[in-house]
């Protein structure tokens, strides 16, 4: 039952964030919005309650079915990649490193914002 509600929890937060886009013409995936939402709530509450603990735990465990579908659709369309594997290629290549510098210089804003000042100079008080 600690499964089923942790899903539960994460398809009304994608449900809500559907509705959200779909009722302000929101240009970005109701699944996004979604959890952003769900990320705000965590940071809130501060914890991660347990049934939403086991549920994304268990999908994270299973994550490679989840791409089956894509290989699937990148076997249907073959005939096209191999018609344009110069720009999917590029394109590929340049989201990646685009994303790492991304990523990097978000993880050091973060990093130096929730870096916190060591207490007392590094010396232990006796």
């Amino acid at each position: 039952m600690n499964f089923l509600n942790g899903i539960t929890l994460l398809l009304v937060y994608q449900l809500i964030g559907e509705v959200t886009v779909r009722l302000l013409a929101v240009p970005i995936p109701g699944p996004v919005l979604g959890m952003v939402m769900l990320f705000l709530t965590l940071m809130i509450r501060g914890y991660t309650p347990e049934p939403l603990q086991n549920a994304s735990t268990a999908l994270l465990s299973h994550l490679s079915l989840l791409f089956v579908p894509a290989g699937v659709g990148m076997m249907a369309h073959f005939g096209r990649i191999a018609d344009e594997w110069l720009p999917i290629t590029l394109a590929l290549f340049l989201s990646t490193i685009i994303t790492m510098v991304a990523t990097a210089g978000i993880m050091q804003v973060t990093s130096r914002w929730f870096a916190r000042p060591e207490q007392g100079g590094g010396q232990a008080d006796e």
